[in-house]
């Protein structure tokens, strides 16, 4: 992996202080072939990074020729102005005062943070989250502190030329820590042109993929020139040193999944699944809204935002109905009503968690089918069949444990195919990522019932219709979008 240091002027690093390459903005500017055939990571520690400057247009360029950097332009920018960046603040100042009572009860007037290092532990939650809003490699805090609350004045850049030889010391501490990975032992391999990371939590119960699935994954890339390497949610901080991200655990806006994709984006890694996909596909009214403007067919549907609309909904869509939260996965959140006094206690409940819910009118099948699309072609098609006694694919009893419905395998060639071009127009609404879309096959015709962000790919199962050719396209979409940034 290689790693570039920019500097404003030749004297601003020594040399032996890093093992990785430093130049001058300069030369970084006046040599573009410099890196060519290479997908450097550049650290750009300019003096200025003002707009039109040279450290602005170091991070500028560095983009079209296909190298990632920190700071990005998009980070230069937002740091330019408190108005621009102070939607960040309530967010930085709860976990700035989450700190007080460690530090004795007061703040110092300023704090420097390095690659997302504070000055002490004390500071982690704080500089982590700053650095995940603020991609620079040194920045500056500075604090009003008054009895009860510290508010932030302002948030800048640190130039290597204003620090102090403590602070110099303790950032090139940081630097080394940022650009360290521990690197598998490749004695007897090719050496990768890339590496992809692959988020995933050995512990949960129902993971998008098994280990031994994303295995089997990890020696077709590797015969493409990749490595995969599995990483957790204590990674975050080094998710900069890979090249690619694939999310393997069950996405939520609400929890780290999200934060490593948004992360990612930040990067310019290529991601599945993207931030803006999340956001879609985890929300079940947006979801029914998309694909109803853009007349890909959906279930009736009645959406209820409070009591009145209790009637509505059962007159529309007749008993029994699904109701569902806009938020749930799995079949989680997802309840059928048999008549009136079910719909009205449950709705009840729901309602003091969510200000809106949907309700959709009950379509029995055996099965529902799930077709994967990638980039915006179809991938796999797979029946999933409803657990046993059940009349969802996941029955999630009392005791906890779930029961899941068996799966039957399909090429894309046996798959009907107004089944699959439903499938593809319905993602093509989300984006150009991974997509899970599930429907039902009726008499009156083909209904698209969701589309997941996170869809299940396991190896002998969603893979058997179309066999390796399925990994092999995955890589692919990851390689075309690392060697085409445009893409």
């Amino acid at each position: 992996m290689t790693w570039v240091i920019l500097t404003g002027r030749q004297n601003d690093l020594d040399q032996v202080a890093t093992p990785h390459k430093i130049i001058t903005n300069r030369d970084y500017l006046a040599h573009p072939a410099l890196f060519r055939g290479q997908r450097p990571k550049v650290i750009n520690l300019s003096n200025n990074y003002g707009y039109q400057s040279r450290g602005y247009y170091a991070s500028l360029l560095a983009g079209s020729r296909g190298h990632r950097v920190i700071p990005t332009v998009e980070t230069m920018i937002d740091l330019s102005e408190r108005k621009l960046y102070e939607h960040a603040l309530p967010e930085l100042e709860l976990a700035l005062n989450k700190c007080r009572k460690d530090l004795g009860g007061t703040f110092p007037a300023k704090a420097a943070i390095f690659f997302g290092i504070g000055p002490s532990k004390i500071w982690d939650r704080f500089a982590k989250l700053l650095f995940d809003w603020f991609r620079a490699p040194a920045l500056e805090v500075h604090i009003k502190d008054s009895a009860e609350w510290a508010s932030i004045r302002k948030i800048g850049f640190l130039p290597l030329a204003r620090m102090t030889e403590d602070e110099e010391e303790f950032f090139l501490q940081c630097l080394d820590t940022y650009t360290n990975r521990e690197w598998r032992d490749t004695k007897g391999r090719t050496p990768a042109r890339y590496t992809f990371a692959t988020l995933v939590d050995p512990h949960e119960e129902l993971p998008p993929s098994e280990i031994s699935s994303l295995r089997y994954w990890a020696r077709i890339a590797e015969k493409m020139g990749v490595e995969v390497e599995p990483i957790t949610r204590k990674d975050l901080a080094k998710l900069a040193n890979y090249d690619a991200l694939f999310i393997r655990e069950t996405t939520s806006i609400s929890n780290h999944t999200y934060r490593f994709a948004r992360r990612a984006q930040q990067e310019g890694m290529p991601v599945i699944d993207d931030p803006l996909s999340m956001i879609r596909c985890t929300n079940k009214v947006y979801l029914n809204e998309l694909m109803t403007y853009n007349k890909v067919p959906v279930p009736p549907t009645v959406m209820i935002a409070g009591t009145s609309d209790f009637e509505v909904a059962a007159q529309a869509l007749g008993f029994p109905l699904v109701l569902k939260i806009p938020d749930s996965s799995f079949s989680r959140g997802v309840k059928k009503c048999e008549n009136m006094l079910e719909l009205t206690k449950l709705a009840t409940e729901w309602l003091e968690d969510s200000d809106l819910l949907i309700a959709q009118k009950f379509i029995p099948t055996e099965y529902d089918w799930r077709v994967g699309v990638l980039g915006g072609q179809p991938l796999f098609a797979v029946h999933y069949l409803m657990a046993k006694k059940h009349w969802q694919i996941v029955n999630h009893k009392a005791s906890g444990k779930p029961d899941q419905g068996g799966i039957k395998t399909f090429t894309l060639k046996q798959t009907p195919p107004h089944v699959v071009e439903t499938a593809v127009r319905a993602a093509k609404c989300i984006g150009d990522g991974l997509y899970g879309v599930d429907l039902k096959e009726t008499k009156d015709g083909v209904f698209v019932i969701e589309v997941n962000d996170n869809p299940n790919l396991d190896h002998g199962w969603e893979d058997s219709g179309e066999k390796d050719e399925l990994w092999v396209r995955l890589t692919q979409w990851f390689l075309e979008r690392l060697e085409r940034p445009d893409k």
